[in-house]
């Protein structure tokens, strides 16, 4: 809080910023406690909160996103069969990734191990830049304004009600996951002769 108090909306993009580069920040907890800041001392407006938290989330995305594409794709190529992530498996990685990583993007927004570290794979997988800049800005916009909104107009009743929220986007998150998952054991044939003639290099 004395950070809030001190830096006040600069603070929250810069914690978002961090978290979404990928180091582990408590970024949905500083919006909370900075809108509820904002509703009881008034020291500053949650509009600009909320603009301050989705560009640092957005920015913080980009520079994982480009961190994940400059250096993870060649991590992945060298160390990745010791851990069974063969050539073929990652360019079939790449190929989904592409297909469906939108909606890992958008709905990793609201879970914290994903929101951490969905944009490093994301470079790393080479996930084309526009559609995650797409998904990214949607995920943090929509995260931003449901937490710094939220937050603001419920005051305490939030912390009640952040668990069970958190939990449903979780749940969301690993459907839409196991569901690729199973979708891509039953189809694995198919899928790597597509991705072998997507990425034939």
């Amino acid at each position: 809080m004395p950070l809030i108090r001190e830096h006040g909306v600069i603070a929250i993009g810069g914690i978002t910023m961090i978290e979404s580069m990928g180091i582990p920040a408590p970024g949905e907890s500083a919006v909370i406690a900075a809108a509820l800041y904002a509703a009881t001392t008034h020291e500053f407006g949650i509009v600009p909160l909320v603009v301050s938290a989705a560009i640092g989330a957005m920015l913080g995305d980009n520079i994982g996103y480009l961190i994940g594409r400059s250096f993870g794709f060649r991590l992945l190529d060298r160390y990745g069969g010791k851990v069974g992530l063969t050539p073929p498996r990652i360019k079939l990685g790449r190929y989904l990734f592409q297909r469906h990583g939108g909606q890992v993007v958008f709905f990793g927004r609201f879970v914290a191990i994903l929101r951490t570290f969905t944009a490093l794979l994301a470079g790393a997988i080479r996930m084309d830049w526009k559609h995650f800049l797409l998904a990214n800005a949607l995920g943090a916009t929509l995260w931003a304004s449901l937490y710094g909104f939220g937050a603001y107009a419920l005051g305490h009743e939030v912390r009640r009600l952040e668990g069970p929220v958190a939990i449903g986007f979780g749940i969301v998150a690993a459907i839409v996951v196991v569901t690729l998952i199973v979708l891509t054991r039953r189809h694995e044939g198919r899928l790597q002769r597509e991705a072998d003639a997507a990425f034939p290099e």
